[in-house]
């Protein structure tokens, strides 16, 4: 069956695309939860309408994530964590700390979980992965100092 999807959909397809699916999963899931149409002429030029709304907002947010990388890229982030003699953090850095700390420090709003790093338990500078959109992952640098 043909059906239409209104909602970005894993492993099935983006929000506006016309996609062939088993008749049960569209008359069992995709059509009651309100995920698909049935792919009707009328229905067809609608999904374009769709399509071209989706690449307009992507092409939009591509490129402020440039933007902001553009920002994030050449600065240091700094966060004052407690330690012990030995550099050893009484805890750890996280990801909402990260995001707290770029927002103070470069006043841009990131989401935690944009943010990809391992657990940061020592003073030191590291390498954090931020990705905001498909097209745009760029490094942060973080520095963690003794408070």
């Amino acid at each position: 069956m043909k059906v239409i999807l209104r909602n970005d959909l894993v492993g099935v397809g983006k929000r506006g695309d016309i996609v062939e699916v088993s008749d049960g999963h569209a008359r069992n899931y995709l059509l009651p939860k309100g995920h698909a149409l049935v792919a009707t002429d009328g229905a067809v030029s609608q999904a374009k309408a769709m399509r071209r709304a989706r690449d307009l907002r992507d092409a939009a947010d591509r490129e402020s994530a440039q933007t902001i990388a553009s920002a994030l890229v050449a600065r240091t982030i700094t966060i004052t964590a407690k330690a012990g003699t030995e550099g050893k953090l009484f805890g750890s850095v996280t990801t909402g700390d990260i995001a707290q700390a770029i927002h103070a420090q470069a006043n841009i709003s990131i989401d935690r979980k944009k943010l990809h790093v391992e657990q940061i338990k020592t003073l030191g500078t590291y390498s954090v992965a931020v990705k905001l959109h498909s097209d745009v992952e760029f490094p942060v640098s973080v520095e963690v100092v003794k408070a």
